[in-house]
């Protein structure tokens, strides 16, 4: 009878989140808020509290962050971490500035203390791959000249997270100064340490564990991965790290392979996640932090758009570029709910995981939105002055600014791949750089001018 159950709650759990899932597909926006909608129906104070399968989808949800970290190392290359550490870290710096310090200073004016500050900068800091890998796509910018900024600054993000998180992860153990400092030396030997065979050795490394058997290889880097990611937690480093890291170490068709295999299963964990930290959450208990997560959402939107203009500035991409790069870094998901379930898991504040829930619900809506609309709205609130200081203006430098493309001449090229709105592959975000065009990121395009 409690395996009947327990198949029919988790059946019940897994149909439920396909169905939204095809809703939210249907409608073109993340499902996430859904998956954590439905978390916090059937958890505590929900209208259906789960009875057998919450220990299994516990577990579940463990998995899903270790997959999520992993299919995000699986996009990047050594090579590529190393080269944006070089040319675009004070791009990392403004953004940690600009996002990072408002959450810490919103738990600080609350009462909160200083580790859940920390854990609030977090999760206003760190922007969602996965809804703006998808929003770029739905919008077809895979190949704007902005995209490859927008790339820099989440691998950026990526690559603080394996400094972030056993710093949270200390922190939230109540460990002295000296074995955190432990966790981090080791934490940061550890993703040195994997960077450097991964440059060195990656191509031995992905041949050791390449098979064209789907099955083998699909056990193999799953297992893999597992290892890692349960030596790295009982380092009192954190899983996810490890996780990132094994990505990170695999490369060429490997890690191709590996990637096609794991998708729907990181899909699947993924939702369990979601729907796990819903679980956790009252639902009564949102309403009272509604009010600052909704000034915080607008707060770090505007900040997060600055962040974009800056960085695509300082790449020479042209202004409609910039704003466009901004409007697509606003939304958060995923990995603020990671981190906010660390916090939730260890008893810190009561009331930092509803906030988190309402933020996270808040900025996964607004972020495709602002994606999609931050470009025109500023073109008609600035351009209008422009055109005004400028008496009416070219013809030339008209279609300059009206060009959504981010080319300065306003003219399509016919042979010219990547570019919103033309026909051409536009390559996958992540390993293959994302751009259709072999310019670094840092490197103006004279296309570009401003």
């Amino acid at each position: 009878m409690h395996s009947a159950i327990f198949l029919i709650e988790l059946g019940s759990i897994i149909l439920g989140l396909g169905l939204l899932g095809r809703f939210a597909g249907r409608y073109g926006f993340s499902p996430i808020p859904l998956y954590l909608l439905a978390g916090l129906a059937f958890g505590e104070g929900g209208l259906l509290p789960l009875g057998t399968s919450e220990e299994f989808v516990a577990v579940g949800a463990e998995i899903g962050v270790v997959l999520l970290l992993l299919m995000l190392g699986l996009e990047y290359t050594a090579s590529d971490l190393v080269t944006n550490l070089k040319t675009q870290y004070p791009a990392g710096a403004v953004d940690f500035a600009l996002n990072a310090l408002p959450g810490a200073a919103a738990a600080l004016l609350m009462g909160w203390g200083p580790v859940s500050a920390v854990v609030l900068a977090g999760v206003t800091w760190i922007s969602s791959s996965g809804v703006i890998a998808k929003v770029l796509g739905d919008l077809g910018r895979i190949g704007n000249r902005e995209t490859p900024v927008i790339l820099s600054v989440l691998v950026l993000e990526d690559l603080a997270m394996a400094v972030y998180l056993p710093i949270v992860t200390a922190l939230l153990a109540g460990v002295g100064l000296a074995a955190g400092s432990l966790t981090l030396a080791i934490a940061l030997g550890a993703a040195g340490l994997v960077l450097f065979i991964a440059v060195r050795y990656g191509r031995l490394i992905s041949r050791f564990v390449s098979t064209e058997d789907p099955e083998k290889l699909l056990l193999v880097v799953l297992g893999l991965t597992l290892l890692v990611a349960g030596i790295a937690q009982q380092l009192q480093v954190s899983a996810a790290v490890g996780a990132f890291l094994v990505g990170i170490a695999l490369s060429g068709e490997v890690a191709e392979g590996a990637h096609t295999l794991l998708s729907p299963l990181r899909d699947l964990f993924a939702a369990v996640f979601f729907v796990f930290f819903g679980l956790h959450t009252d639902p009564a208990s949102i309403p009272p932090v509604l009010a600052p997560a909704l000034i915080l959402a607008v707060c770090t939107a505007i900040t997060k758009i600055g962040t974009g203009y800056w960085a695509a500035r300082r790449a020479g991409i042209a202004t409609r570029g910039r704003w466009r790069a901004g409007g697509a870094l606003v939304a958060r998901g995923e990995f603020s709910i990671v981190i906010a379930g660390l916090a939730v898991a260890a008893g810190v504040e009561p009331d930092l995981g509803p906030l988190a829930t309402a933020y996270v619900l808040l900025l996964v809506v607004m972020g495709p939105l602002a994606a999609r609309y931050t470009e025109p709205v500023a073109r008609r609130l600035f351009d209008r002055g422009e055109r005004g200081e400028r008496g009416g203006g070219g013809r030339g430098e008209t279609a300059s600014q009206e060009d959504g493309s981010g080319r300065a001449d306003g003219v399509g090229v016919a042979g010219d791949v990547g570019v919103a709105g033309e026909p051409g592959g536009a390559g996958d975000v992540g390993r293959s750089g994302g751009s259709g065009d072999p310019r670094p990121v840092g490197e103006p395009d004279p296309a570009d001018a401003p």
